[in-house]
């Protein structure tokens, strides 16, 4: 990662935590699912005309060209058959979907954003006609703004020069709208290049009203490589190019990423999710017997690490184990009334496991559906302790050890406290016989960390500045 992109991503992280995040997705997006961009869209209604599409630079102007001489019907149609088929959402767009955005803004026509975000169960507002603005899905978490229309309509789709001339009188209230997002939140154009006349207009005017307190917002761009063009002068003309729309960005406080490969830009979204996600702390834990400490110390424990997570603004999801949960949300939930003046949901996820539940198999089947909900919303899992009581007999608690898996299939950082014994001392001795399949093994400090938690102490306020410890580096990897 460039300084560039590791100063991007801390701002973004921030502005996601604050909900102040929106994405504007063009059809760079969407043309690696499979989806052909604009000029292969216009390819066959230009070879109709007699133009080389190739030497066209004017696309909306190749559409009106073909509205003159043959009208809409055939546009539609073409609009139908090349994007109208299913496909799948690519990589990015699942990574997208996962990040608690709220507002995703697109020109594409294509269903892609929508189907990645109702893949992870949320619910999906979209919004492409006038009146739908006026129109409010019940519990949305998501609103997809399609400024230039859907599949499904193909032949209202803004494609030729006179949508685009009529557009600031016949979709007036989606200018108004996005010019109101580009106020209040931080965009991240991706896959755009910014040749879109609507949006130059949008833009401009938030720029006219706000001058130089225009909101920070970003884009990333792949550099001009010479392999792309055919010559050196079309080479040396693109980089130009390239430079001069990179400064003129600046005019809108647009800033501009560079990646010298589009798979850069996974990377960095990647980075994100984790980095964020790792902002979360799940506990798996529970315990019927406390070994060579007292119960009281092992509240005393939890409660403390509760406490200093939240503190250090960490965000805890816990499934409130026996022995375990209610110390370390009740240390958690103090620190949150005491420094963040209360809004408990925002800091702490807690979801008591069902107990009543008569039958064996579906108590099973409806724990492991809950485990991988909360569990999901975690980046780094802490085990801790893990026994419980069984006709008559103190066993290991084979609940944490599904935790554990599940947390790996989900990609959490998992952190065995190993010191504390039991299934979390087994769990320990597992990691730490194969210390590369879970841990960057060049992060020499981390490891030497994870290997502390496996020291015998004679209480467990002992291994607070540890845990944290770990947790820290774990947070920034």
């Amino acid at each position: 990662m460039t300084r560039e992109q590791e100063l991007f991503i801390q701002r973004f992280l921030s502005e996601l935590e604050e909900d102040n995040v929106a994405i504007f997705a063009g059809a760079g997006l969407s043309s690696s699912a499979g989806y052909v961009n604009w000029k292969e869209l216009l390819r066959p209604l230009a070879d109709e005309l007699n133009l080389n599409i190739d030497e066209e630079h004017d696309l909306v102007g190749v559409a009106q060209y073909y509205l003159n001489e043959n009208g809409r019907n055939r546009i539609s149609q073409e609009l139908m058959d090349e994007i109208a088929s299913a496909k799948a959402p690519t990589i990015n767009h699942d990574i997208l979907s996962r990040l608690p955005i709220r507002s995703f803004w697109t020109t594409n026509y294509d269903k892609l954003i929508e189907k990645s975000l109702e893949n992870v169960g949320k619910i999906v507002d979209v919004k492409y006609t006038n009146n739908h603005l006026a129109l409010t899905k019940k519990k949305r978490d998501a609103v997809v703004y399609k400024m230039h229309g859907d599949i499904d309509h193909p032949d209202s789709a803004i494609i030729t020069k006179d949508d685009y001339e009529k557009y600031a009188l016949t979709m007036a209230p989606y200018i108004t709208a996005l010019s109101g997002d580009l106020v209040s939140k931080t965009f991240l154009f991706i896959g755009f290049s910014f040749t879109d006349p609507n949006l130059d207009y949008i833009m401009s005017r938030v720029r006219a009203y706000f001058k130089e307190h225009q909101r920070q917002h970003y884009c990333i761009f792949k550099k001009c490589v010479q392999s792309d063009y055919e010559t050196v002068d079309e080479f040396n003309n693109a980089t130009i190019k390239q430079g001069l729309v990179i400064k003129d960005l600046t005019r809108f406080q647009v800033k501009t990423l560079l990646v010298d490969e589009y798979s850069e830009i996974t990377d960095i979204l990647s980075r994100i999710e984790r980095v964020y996600r790792r902002r979360t702390i799940f506990l798996s834990g529970s315990a019927h017997e406390f070994g060579g400490w007292s119960h009281s110390e092992v509240e005393s424990f939890l409660c403390k690490l509760g406490s200093i997570l939240i503190e250090k603004n960490y965000k805890i999801s816990s499934g409130i184990g026996l022995g375990i949960g209610n110390a370390f949300i009740t240390g958690a939930i103090q620190s949150i009334y005491g420094i963040h003046n209360g809004r408990v949901n925002d800091h702490l996820n807690m979801k008591p496991f069902p107990q009543f539940i008569s039958d064996p198999k579906a108590r099973k089947e409806t724990w492991t559906k809950y485990r991988n909900e909360i569990i999901g919303s975690a980046g780094i899992a802490l085990f801790f302790m893990g026994n419980k009581f069984v006709d008559g007999n103190v066993v290991l608690a084979d609940g944490m050890k599904e935790e554990f898996n599940i947390a790996r299939e989900l990609g959490l950082a998992v952190i065995p406290i190993g010191c504390s014994g039991y299934m979390a001392k087994e769990l320990w001795d597992i990691v730490m016989s194969d210390v590369s399949e879970y841990y960057d093994v060049s992060n020499s400090s981390l490891i030497d960390a994870i290997n502390e938690l496996g020291e015998e102490i004679d209480k467990p306020e002992q291994i607070i500045s540890k845990v944290i410890n770990v947790i820290d580096l774990m947070s920034k990897e």
